[in-house]
C-alpha cells in the first residue's frame, strides 16, 4: 500500500505539519521531565540536573546558524526540506538509542554530549520544517497551521514526558528510550518518508543563487544574518528595548523547568503522580496560550502582558512561602535514611501553585511572539524575530542553570524568592515595546548612541571579570552564579564584535576598522572561554605549565576585548545607516517551540 503524500491536500499539509511538530516536542518533554525525574531518584542534585536541562535548549538558542546552510545545501531529487527533515530525525534516533546501555548518574556527562547533539538535531530539523511551511502553506492555512504546530509541539512535550513517566512506572526507565526513538520513527515513515516536494512547486523558490563554493556562500548568509540583526536592534527604541527584554527571562522560570520535577521526587511523588502534574500542566498550559493571544489582541498586548508576567510570580512565592513555613530549605537526597516526613499540605502546594503558574504562563507565551513582531522591522523580519526567539531560549537555558545552583547554595525558598523577583525584572522594558509609527525611520538618530552604550557596558562588565576571578574563593557558593552571568557575557561580547566589526569598518576610519579586525579575531577566544570550567582538569593531560597559561589567557583575554570595545565606544558607527528603503521584505519568522 502507497502512503500517501500528505502534502498534496490542505487537509494533508495542516496534519503532517502539526505531526511534524509532535517530534520537535518530544526531545524537550522527555528531556526536562521525565529524565530530570530520573536523575533526581538517583540522587543527582538540582545543580547538576539545571546544567543539564539547560544544555538542552543552547541548540534552540543558536538555530540561526543552520537556515545558511539549509538553505544552500539540499536536494532536487528528493526534496530541499524533505532531505533535512529526513536525515536529522534518522540521526535523532539513533542518538537517542546510544545512550541506551550508558550508566546513569555515573555516565551523565557523556549521556549530556549525546542528548545535546540530539537536540541539535531537533533544532536544525526545525529550521527545515518551518522553511518547508512558508514555501507549503496557502496563506489562508497559515493560521490555522501554526495553531496546530504550537499544539503539536504541547503535545510531544506530552509525550516525551508525561508519557514516558506514565511508562516508566510499567517497564521501568531504560526501555522508554524505545518508546521515545519509536514515535519519532513513526513519523518519519509515515509523514516524511512518503512527502512529496514538488506537489507545491508553484510555491516553492528555486535553487539558491551561490557564487563560489556552497560553504562560502553559507559563511556570508550567516554574516548577512548577524549584521542585519545587529543593525535592526539598535536602529529603533522599541527594537532595542526587545533585546534586553527576551535576554531576561519573561516571569518567573522555577516551575516551568527541571525545579519542578526534582521537587516533586523530594516530596515522594511517584513517577505516575508526577506524569499527571504534568499532564495537565502542559494542558493548561496549551488551552491559556489561546486566550492569551486573544485577550491580548482585545485588551491590549503590553497591558496584558504586565499582568500576565506579574502574575507568574504570585504561586512561586505562595510556594516559597509554603516550603519555608513547613521547614522544607534545602534539597534532600531521594536515597536518604530516615528521611523527614513530607507534610501532605506540601504536595497540595505543589500542584496548586503548578496548575495557577501554567495558567499565567499560557497566557503569556499567547501574547510574547505577538509583541516582539510590532517592533520588528518587516525589511528583515526573518532575521530579527528569529533572533529575538533564539535569545528567549538562552534565557531559559541560563534560568535552568542558575536555579539548580541556588537550590543547593540557598534552598528553595530563597531561589523561588529571587526566581520571582528576576522575573518581574523585563517589566522595566515593557513599556517602551511600542510599535514604530508608519512614517518613522527603522533607524533613528539615536541608532549609533545605543551602540555605543553597548560596547561601554560590555567593556565593563569584561574588566569586572578580573577583580571577580581573582575574589572567586572570597565570593563562595555565589561564584557559580556568577560564573552563568559572566559566560553571557562573553557570549554577547563575541556576538557583537562579530555583528559589529562590518558596520564599524564601512566608511570609518582606520583606527576605527583595525578595532573592528581585531574584535573579529578576540570573537573566537571570547567564545572559548566558555570552556574556562575544565581548564584545571585538563592538568593531567597537558601538565601545569599548560594550566597556568590558560588561567593567564583566562584574565588577558577580557582585558583586551574591554580594550577594544571601549574604542568602538567612541566610534562614530557611520555604517548603521538604514539601507535602500525599497529592499525586499521578509515574511516574519514563527517562534520555536
Amino acid at each position: 500500500m502507497r502512503l500517501p503524500n500528505l502534502l498534496a491536500t490542505p487537509k494533508g499539509r495542516l496534519a503532517a505539519f502539526f505531526l511534524l511538530y509532535v517530534t520537535e516536542g518530544i526531545p524537550l518533554g522527555f528531556a526536562a521531565t521525565a529524565v530530570a525525574t530520573q536523575l533526581r531518584r538517583l540522587d543527582v542534585g538540582p545543580a547538576e540536573i539545571g546544567a543539564f536541562v539547560a544544555s538542552f535548549y543552547l541548540p534552540w538558542a543558536f538555530k540561526w546558524a543552520f537556515g545558511p546552510v539549509i538553505d544552500v545545501f539540499g536536494s532536487q531529487r528528493f526534496g530541499r526540506r524533505r532531505v533535512w527533515i529526513l536525515g536529522t530525525q534518522i540521526l535523532m534516533v539513533a542518538t537517542l538509542l546510544s545512550t541506551v546501555m550508558l550508566e546513569l548518574p555515573g555516565q551523565l556527562g557523556l549521556f549530556t554530549a549525546v542528548l545535546l547533539l540530539h537536540n541539535s538535531f531537533a533544532a536544525m530539523q526545525d529550521v527545515a520544517i518551518d522553511a518547508l511551511a512558508v514555501n507549503s502553506l496557502k496563506e489562508d492555512e497559515r493560521g490555522l497551521a501554526n495553531g496546530l504546530m504550537f499544539g503539536g509541539a504541547y503535545l510531544g512535550q506530552a509525550i516525551g514526558g508525561a508519557g514516558v513517566l506514565f511508562l516508566a512506572g510499567v517497564t521501568g526507565f531504560q526501555p522508554t528510550f524505545f518508546f521515545v526513538a519509536g514515535a519519532i520513527s513513526l513519523v518519519t515513515t509515515l509523514v516524511v518518508w512518503p512527502m512529496d516536494e514538488r506537489v507545491t512547486a508553484s510555491a516553492q523558490p528555486g535553487p539558491v543563487a551561490i557564487v563560489g563554493s556552497k560553504l562560502a556562500h553559507a559563511g556570508r548568509e550567516m554574516k548577512t544574518f548577524a549584521v542585519s540583526t545587529f543593525r535592526s536592534f539598535v536602529g529603533t527604541r522599541g527594537a532595542f528595548n526587545g533585546l534586553w527584554f527576551c535576554l531576561l527571562p519573561p516571569g518567573a522560570m522555577a516551575l516551568g523547568l527541571a525545579l519542578q520535577s526534582s521537587l516533586a521526587v523530594e516530596l515522594g511523588m511517584r513517577d505516575d503522580q508526577i506524569a499527571n502534574l504534568n499532564l495537565w500542566c502542559a494542558l493548561t498550559n496549551a488551552a491559556c496560550c489561546v486566550l492569551g493571544g486573544r485577550w491580548s489582541d482585545r485588551y491590549g498586548r503590553r497591558r496584558t502582558l504586565f499582568v500576565y508576567i506579574a502574575g507568574m510570580s504570585l504561586p512561586i512565592w505562595w510556594l516559597g512561602w509554603e516550603l519555608a513555613r513547613l521547614g522544607w530549605i534545602m534539597p534532600v537526597s531521594a536515597t536518604m535514611a530516615n528521611r523527614p516526613e513530607v507534610p501532605a499540605a506540601l504536595v497540595t502546594s505543589l500542584w496548586i501553585t503548578s496548575i495557577v503558574y501554567n495558567v499565567f504562563q499560557g497566557l503569556m507565551y499567547g501574547t510574547r511572539a505577538a509583541i516582539m513582531m510590532d517592533v520588528t522591522n518587516p525589511r528583515v523580519a526573518a532575521t530579527q524575530f528569529t533572533a529575538y526567539m533564539a535569545m528567549m531560549n538562552l534565557a531559559i537555558a541560563y534560568s535552568a542553570q542558575w536555579q539548580g545552583i541556588a537550590a543547593e547554595a540557598f534552598g528553595y525558598p530563597r531561589t523561588l524568592l529571587i526566581d520571582g523577583l528576576y522575573g518581574l525584572l523585563c517589566l522595566v522594558f515593557l513599556p517602551f515595546l511600542k510599535a514604530r509609527p508608519g512614517n518613522a525611520k527603522w533607524t533613528d538618530e539615536h541608532a549609533a548612541g545605543r551602540a555605543r552604550g553597548v560596547a561601554l557596558g560590555l567593556a565593563l562588565a569584561l574588566l569586572a571579570w578580573v577583580p571577580l576571578s581573582l575574589l572567586r574563593d572570597d565570593i563562595g557558593v555565589a561564584m557559580p552564579i556568577v560564573q552563568t552571568l559572566f559566560t553571557l557575557v562573553f557570549v554577547a561580547a563575541a556576538v557583537f564584535l562579530l555583528a559589529g566589526a562590518p558596520i564599524v569598518a564601512a566608511g570609518a576610519s582606520q583606527v576605527a576598522r583595525t578595532l573592528a579586525r581585531s574584535g573579529v579575531w578576540l570573537a573566537p577566544l571570547l567564545l572559548a572561554m566558555v570552556l574556562r570550567h575544565h581548564v584545571d582538569a585538563a592538568a593531567a593531560s597537558f601538565g601545569a605549565g599548560f594550566v597556568t597559561l590558560a588561567n593567564a589567557l583566562l584574565l588577558a583575554v577580557p582585558v583586551l576585548a574591554a580594550a577594544v570595545l571601549l574604542g568602538l565606544a567612541r566610534g562614530r558607527w557611520d555604517g548603521l545607516a538604514e539601507p535602500d528603503a525599497n529592499a525586499a521584505s521578509e515574511p516574519p519568522a514563527r517562534a520555536a517551540a
